[in-house]
């Protein structure tokens, strides 16, 4: 073989909820734009896995449309300054979001080979990454469906495996795939890994698009058609681009597994040397994260006694443990988990239980982030509500009007710019302003640094829809 040519275009695939890692990844703000290890989201961290703009093209993101401010701020924060950043009306799974990136791929470059990865996954050996990338690219090239194998370092049963067949070509690391197994149970495990022959099946394709595209044809036709409207009928949404949400609905919700990699006869594997973990429990934090002498990995404000082999991780309250081991304790400002470390697979029938009971929490953070910025409710009572606001450097909210609030705001640190009806009023620290019903009001952050404020509303209804939004930098309605 030829040595292959031309760079890859990185697929960052971002439509996961991570439920098992409930309560501090929602549905509102998933675990891939958190900060779980090191300073760097997940998200931030695949992105920088492939900015070796010598090897790879700009990355394509297939992205949750309720996500789309946050991954935009979030790459732009690690200078990815243009992405191709796809926006999807609602998940249909891996195949359908592949799918759209080969279409799009392919448009620009018939003979593009994508790279499509979960930003979820955490990869610690960016070097090691790389060379996996191209030791499978020529592969790729020829046809092949190129698949990344990670030696087992335990016996998960939260993952697939991959049994590897025979090599490629004479010499060859590359191996063909002789089967699949979908996350087998504990004896199965340990028969697998008696035989050396079954890898981690670490979702990571890297995939000639156009031939990609044929195998949907013939695979999948269902999923290729949608996905072709949903693209015909795409819309420009400033920086971002919109599946036509009609056309999308239509497609079925598949993985990529099911769709064509277990079915295909193109299917090879890298056995791959990179550290990974789909980074899927708190189990999995813990065993990747520093302990302290007892076993315990200790996250923010905790005091542990007697207590051994514990994550423990508290956001804005005090959190003592005592006389256990093995659990799981997580706190954020409106819920506090407490689990087996053995039974943390099972948080997301938590979150399912919720879901049916109509909580809020199952899907919302406490932090509720806009594209300005983020609020948190800290009080509510009869007709008055008590908030915090902090509006990102140099952005501002939507012209607006309710019907049935007044706000007062009182700047804790930043400078502030209200727009009030026909005035426009510098504010600095400790200054505050009331904005009456029914008047027309804007606010900005005209620094270099986050503007924090208190928000006092007060009338007889306080909801969120009672937004009347006459001019939005963001386009939203």
């Amino acid at each position: 073989m030829i040595e292959p040519r031309g760079r890859i275009v990185p697929v960052l695939l971002s439509g996961g909820a991570g439920s098992r890692l409930w309560p501090l990844s929602r549905e509102t703000y998933p675990k891939q734009l958190l900060s779980l290890l090191g300073e760097n989201t997940l998200l931030q961290q695949t992105a920088l896995r492939v900015d070796d703009r010598s090897l790879f093209d700009e990355p394509m993101v297939i992205a949750n449309a309720e996500h789309r401010f946050a991954i935009g701020e979030q790459l732009r924060a690690v200078g990815v300054d243009r992405p191709t950043i796809v926006l999807e009306p609602f998940g249909r799974n891996t195949a359908p979001a592949v799918a759209v990136a080969a279409l799009l791929a392919s448009e620009s470059d018939p003979d593009a080979v994508i790279l499509a990865m979960p930003v979820d996954h955490w990869v610690r050996d960016h070097a090691a990454f790389r060379a996996a990338i191209s030791t499978g690219v020529t592969a790729a090239r020829y046809g092949r469906f190129v698949l990344f194998g990670v030696r087992p370092l335990s016996a998960a049963t939260g993952f697939g495996y991959i049994r590897m067949g025979d090599e490629l070509e004479a010499a060859s690391p590359i191996r063909n795939v002789a089967s699949f197994v979908e996350k087998p149970d504990l004896v199965t495990v340990e028969r697998l890994l008696a035989c050396d022959e079954h890898v981690w099946n670490s979702g990571i394709f890297l995939l000639p698009a156009r031939q990609f595209i044929d195998e949907l044809a013939h695979r999948a036709p269902d999923v290729l058609a949608a996905c072709r409207k949903a693209l015909t009928g795409a819309t420009r949404d400033l920086d971002f681009l919109r599946l036509d949400e009609r056309a999308f609905e239509a497609c079925p919700s598949i993985s990529m597994d099911y769709a064509i990699m277990e079915k295909t006869d193109n299917a090879v594997v890298v056995p791959a040397t990179f550290d990974w973990s789909d980074v899927g429990s708190w189990s999995a934090l813990w065993s990747m994260a520093e302990k302290d002498q007892s076993g315990n990995v200790v996250i923010g404000d905790a005091v542990m006694e007697d207590t051994s082999g514990c994550y423990v991780r508290g956001d804005g309250q005090l959190v003592a443990a005592l006389g256990v081991e093995d659990l799981v304790i997580a706190t954020s400002p409106d819920v506090v988990l407490v689990t087996s470390r053995k039974r943390d697979q099972d948080v997301g029938k938590l979150v399912e239980r919720l879901k049916a009971n109509g909580h809020r929490s199952a899907t919302q953070t406490h932090s509720v982030h806009r594209p300005w910025g983020y609020y948190q409710s800290i009080h509510a009572g009869e007709r008055f509500q008590v908030k915090r606001i902090t509006v990102n450097p140099g952005a501002k909210l939507s012209l607006q009007k309710h019907y049935h609030r007044a706000e007062h705001w009182v700047v804790v640190n930043g400078t502030a710019i209200v727009t009030r009806d026909d005035e426009e009023i510098l504010l600095r620290e400790n200054e505050s302003i009331f904005v009456p019903l029914g008047c027309m009001h804007r606010l900005e952050n005209p620094g270099k640094v986050p503007l924090n404020l208190i928000e006092v509303q007060s009338g007889s209804y306080l909801g969120e829809d009672d937004i009347v939004r006459v001019q939005d930098i963001y386009d939203r309605v």
